[in-house]
């Protein structure tokens, strides 16, 4: 009786670690962590709108007009920006429903503008613009920086069109935030001609179809 006891313990014991050893070769290693581009990727693509107060600076050859603004953007294209200063300019809204472009001011009862054609001085500082020329762009870059405050990748890519001072952007976006920080369009020589500093950015709110159109 004790070697049949003895050989049904060995068996039983047997299977028993068979079944684990089974079970433990069975279940699947955790995924591995995104990379930093990998969420930076995901995240600019999963944009849908965005709402921020933004530092825009055009740099010509006669110097520097910087102006605050307070922008609004969604991914299909429709946009509102409005002019918050200096105080002269203060007030002024240009808008895109999808359709017609409208300028009007909100410090005046006048008359509203609608205008024909877009412009890429306006169009491209949009952070919206830039996803859209990243993604469709097979020669982009992506970088990694150190900035005093943080670390930050910086993306880069063609402006499409052959306009004379809008040939390449790059934009800083926080590893820590996923958010962008700035933006800096360069001409064909490389020399900076716009730049946009974003301050209180608001990923992926609800924008009402109200707010891009009169």
């Amino acid at each position: 009786m004790s070697r049949i006891y003895k050989w049904l313990t060995l068996l039983l014991t047997g299977s028993f670690t068979a079944i684990l050893l089974t079970a433990c070769q069975s279940t699947p290693p955790p995924p591995p962590e995104p990379t930093i581009h990998q969420q930076i990727h995901q995240h600019l693509t999963g944009l849908q709108t965005y709402r921020a107060r933004a530092t825009v600076a055009y740099i010509s050859n006669k110097g520097t007009n910087t102006y605050e603004t307070t922008q609004h953007g969604r991914i299909t294209g429709e946009y509102r920006i409005e002019v918050t200063g200096p105080e002269h300019v203060a007030g002024i809204v240009t808008s895109f429903d999808g359709q017609h472009i409208y300028q009007f001011s909100t410090q005046v009862n006048g008359k509203v503008t609608i205008l024909a054609r877009e412009n890429q001085e306006r169009s491209q500082i949009f952070l919206t613009s830039f996803i859209k020329n990243w993604l469709s762009n097979q020669e982009r870059t992506a970088v990694a920086a150190n900035i005093e405050d943080g670390q930050y990748t910086v993306l880069e890519t063609t402006v499409p069109g052959n306009h004379p001072y809008l040939a390449t952007q790059r934009l800083w976006l926080s590893n820590d935030t996923l958010l962008p920080h700035q933006m800096i369009i360069y001409d064909s020589a490389g020399t900076e001609r716009v730049i946009v500093t974003y301050h209180n950015f608001e990923y992926n709110i609800v924008l009402e179809n109200t707010l891009f159109s009169i």
